[in-house]
């Protein structure tokens, strides 16, 4: 029966390891960890952003176990295969990645049956030179007290208990090649305080020494010399033993105990595992720990004879099956750091930066549009172009400024091949009645357009942009000379309204991003009313977020994108207040005194 469960225990296991679960709560990019899974969320976010050198630690979860398998004693007398079993729990939390601590606590019973007889040490004459059985436990063995020849084959059942505290040593999460590994192989070493409690099967249903043991099990030395000879003797002596164990082993002297009855030994243990990952929550391994003491009574018998002495210790073998589950809620911490891979954080940074487009200031066509933004990129030499390098057609007549002749012609007429509008020498009342409405059109248009955008004269004006470095809205000062132009424009053309629209790259949430956003905007208006005393009604303060980037070219972190625009106002547009959301970024508009140079002089 005994068997049957050790062989139910091992299969179980096993089928447990091949396993393969889906984990349902995987992390989204390998084992990147979220900020408010860390210890310290406001130095990962600054990492993320590039403003610390290194990532916070995890809040990493506690790790439950429970193990059970096989145990047995290597000692003096011949071990019982499967002849014992193991139990009991662990509690283990990670130090870093590589280290981790781990409480154990076991409990097991190992049996064994010695298939050679053992003597006690009165059998050879009066001298006391003979058998091992020399403790007091043994004395109903003593030829001299009438036992006929001082023969016993060894069985015994041990019960062993220990608590100890382990290290762990892990190198299966540090991976070149892959974000997590489902296998993580691992080694421990320990030490605590053990206790055992050796019991004797001496003595017969009538509490009498056995006897004539050698004849009735068969042994001789050419039956003990085979591996079926001594399995006919054990078989003969399990069915000669009452299986009762009823005497308690020898305990040694003079050793620690609790109360006088309990012994304590210093243990050390030692082991090699691995384990299989099945989900984030649970993890299941198979281990074969050794626990060594200077404890040579863990079977009960210490000498074999006066002249074979067995002085090494008795070691126990568990070899386990271990259940993990990682404790608390995996929506605030993260799995265990002996699951994590350490370097997946680094290969995602260095994956990222080779995927950054190179700034590239090259412009073809010679318009002062690089290419990166440049929408036409073929414009022809000489023409002036718009702020996305398209040239301009002032008159919308199809032919660009360059090559007409008449930039504005009278609207309601055909041009000809050089942009000229082909107007009748001599008028009709019906031509004259055309003429006065599309003039009356284009008024009424033009005081449409001034409501709305100031002056259409000065709605012409095409203003530039500034940009900004990663979550940041200071004003560089290699834009100063654009927000001078800004404010020119606007002095020049004083009921002008401007709206400045802020943007960002796609990185961070959109939440962050429409809040950096308005603070660049807000930087840029306020550098231009500080600066330049210009009336902040003039401004409509607006902001896009990450909605509207320049570049789409798959970076996330595109300069381009990190920008303020300033154009004319138009029906759409209105002064916006400061969206809902964390603070963003860092920096600020600057005093006049803190810009060199005289910004209010000239035009």
């Amino acid at each position: 029966m005994t068997r049957k469960i050790y062989l139910l225990i091992f299969m179980l296991g096993f089928a447990l390891v091949g396993i393969q679960a889906q984990d349902n709560n995987a992390f989204e990019n390998g084992n990147v960890v979220s900020d408010e899974l860390t210890k310290d969320p406001e130095q990962n976010a600054k990492w993320r952003m590039g403003q610390a050198n290194y990532s916070a630690k995890p809040k990493d979860a506690w790790e439950l176990g429970v193990h059970l398998g096989h145990f047995f004693i290597d000692g003096d007398v011949d071990r019982t295969l499967p002849g014992g079993y193991g139990l009991g729990l662990h509690l283990r939390k990670a130090v870093h990645y590589v280290f981790s601590l781990r409480a154990d606590l076991f409990y097991g019973q190992a049996t064994g049956l010695d298939p050679q007889p053992w003597n006690h040490r009165t059998v050879i004459g009066s001298s006391g030179i003979g058998g091992g059985l020399v403790e007091p436990t043994f004395n109903d063995y003593n030829t001299d007290a009438g036992h006929p020849d001082g023969s016993w084959f060894p069985s015994h059942k041990t019960r062993y208990i220990y608590g100890a505290l382990q290290g762990v040593i892990n190198i299966g999460n540090i991976l070149f090649h892959k974000d997590r590994n489902k296998w993580n192989w691992y080694a421990t070493v320990g030490a605590g305080f053990s206790n055992h409690s050796a019991k004797l099967d001496l003595k017969d249903a009538n509490g009498d020494a056995y006897t004539n043991l050698r004849q009735a099990s068969g042994y001789d030395g050419a039956t003990f010399n085979t591996k079926a000879g001594r399995s006919s003797i054990k078989d003969k002596l399990n069915s000669i033993y009452d299986g009762e164990y009823e005497t308690d082993g020898f305990k040694k002297a003079g050793i620690f105990r609790l109360g006088d009855e309990t012994n304590i030994h210093v243990v050390f243990t030692t082991s090699m595992g691995i384990s299989r990952r099945i989900s984030k929550r649970f993890n299941i391994g198979i281990e074969h720990q050794v626990m060594l003491s200077d404890n040579d009574y863990l079977d009960g018998i210490k000498f074999r004879t006066a002249d074979d002495q067995t002085n090494n210790a008795d070691i126990g073998h568990y070899t386990n099956i271990r259940l993990a589950f990682n404790l608390g809620s995996m929506d605030n911490r993260s799995e265990p750091l002996y699951w994590l891979n350490p370097l997946d954080a680094t290969f995602n940074d260095i994956a990222e930066l080779k995927q950054r487009p190179v700034l590239d200031l090259a412009d073809e066509d010679g318009d002062g549009i690089i290419d990166m933004l440049d929408q036409e990129l073929g414009s022809p030499a000489g023409c002036a172009v718009d702020t996305r390098g398209v040239t301009l057609d002032s008159d919308n007549d199809g032919l660009s400024d360059c090559k007409d002749k008449e930039t504005f012609s009278p609207s309601g007429y055909e041009i000809d091949s050089e942009g000229v509008a082909i107007v009748p020498v001599c008028l009709s009342e019906t031509d004259v009645n055309r003429i006065v409405d599309a003039k009356t059109s284009a008024l009424s248009s033009s005081i449409s357009s001034m409501s709305m955008s100031s002056r259409t004269d000065c709605g012409k004006w095409f203003l530039p942009m500034v940009h900004f470095d990663s979550d940041k809205y200071t004003i560089k000062p290699e834009y100063y000379g654009h927000l001078h132009h800004v404010a020119n424009v606007m002095k020049m053309c004083p009921s002008t309204c401007v709206s400045a629209v802020g943007h960002t790259d796609l990185r961070n949430g959109n939440d962050y991003n429409r809040v950096l956003s308005y603070n660049r905007a807000k930087a840029a208006v306020d550098y231009l009313v500080t600066n330049y005393g210009i009336d902040r009604s003039r401004f409509n303060l607006m902001y896009g977020g990450e909605d509207a980037p320049l570049s789409v070219t798959g970076n996330p972190s595109n300069l381009m994108n990190r920008r303020v625009e300033f154009r004319v106002c138009d029906g759409g547009d209105n002064d916006m207040g400061r969206p809902e959301g964390p603070s963003a970024g860092s920096g600020g508009s600057k005093s006049g005194s803190t810009y060199s140079g005289n910004k209010n002089s000239g035009y």
